[in-house]
């Protein structure tokens, strides 16, 4: 089961990389690339779940607190005017 649920936010990701790549403005953009950060966060977290490595715990838990300050820091500089 927790195989499935990694494999289902990897193809989630994979189609918010086509609107990464394309998104009509730079807030679709940072969206997009929050939502892949938080889904491979989940995606993690399964499989260290599923593979029984509680290693993989603290990667998840890193990559989900940058990709939350990564996304405050573009939307203070979209706020800002400097894009």
């Amino acid at each position: 089961m927790y195989l499935a649920v990694v494999i289902a936010e990897l193809a989630l990701v994979a189609i918010l990389l086509v609107r990464l790549g394309r998104g009509p403005t730079v807030s679709d953009r940072i969206v997009a690339l929050n939502t892949m950060a938080t889904q491979t966060a989940l995606a993690t977290l399964f499989f260290a779940a599923y593979a029984d490595r509680t290693v993989d715990l603290d990667v998840a838990i890193w990559l989900a607190s940058f990709s939350y300050l990564g996304a405050i820091i573009w939307s203070r500089y979209l706020e800002r005017g400097l894009l």
